[in-house]
């Protein structure tokens, strides 16, 4: 992953130089201000930024994911997509099961050990999702059809239903969920690790 600087009387001076080099449109670029020299008596103030082309980021991240599972002997095949214009990295391998883990909790791990390490590589957080086989599509689904099936019972009955506990990704889905419902409203409660999500009728 080749990291390119340049410097220029403004910041976008300095990206029309990266742009022209590199052959890419802005948004195709990493951008990153590093410094700041302030102008004096015979000397113009400049500013110096780090330039990474966003595909070699997205390669950095699929090889470091596939070094992992090597490291602990899965063969693995790694889909890269564009989601909003934030990469989706499905992983495809021998032992799915393992690589999710109970509740996901092998997947959130291998997650936060990527997103570790390409923040380091590049100096602050970079936005991207892993996914084993669109166990996160399929947990989604599943969530939001929990979330639906749960508040007509709360509508009906008026008895709030605290749910499992849940991480924060998790509880995110069920509230959007519901949002806009007349008839119930949503409420986390608790400390994680057991953070959880209860759904409460909406008084008449």
């Amino acid at each position: 992953m080749e990291k390119h600087k340049y410097t220029g009387k403004t910041k976008e001076e300095a990206i029309k130089k990266a742009q022209e080099e590199l052959q890419e449109l802005e948004e195709n670029l990493f951008i990153k201000e590093i410094a700041e020299t302030k102008g004096g008596l015979f000397k113009s103030k400049k500013i110096e930024i780090e330039v990474i082309e966003k595909r070699e980021i997205v390669k950095e991240i699929k090889d470091y994911i596939l070094k992992l599972l090597k490291n602990i002997g899965l063969n693995a095949n790694i889909e890269v997509q564009n989601k909003q214009e934030i990469p989706k990295y499905t992983i495809y391998s021998d032992n799915d099961a393992l690589l999710i883990g109970r509740n996901g909790k092998n997947l959130k791990a291998l997650t936060t050990i990527v997103k570790e390490y390409i923040a380091n590589k590049i100096g602050e957080p970079y936005k991207f999702t892993i996914d084993i086989n669109d166990y996160q599509e399929k947990r989604e689904q599943s969530l939001i059809h929990l979330a639906k099936k749960t508040a007509r019972e709360v509508a009906a009955t008026k008895v709030d239903v605290k749910l499992d506990s849940m991480n924060s990704y998790e509880r995110r889905i069920i509230h959007n969920a519901l949002a806009n419902s007349k008839k119930v409203y949503t409420k986390s409660e608790g400390e994680e690790p057991n953070r959880c999500v209860v759904i409460k009728s909406k008084e008449e």
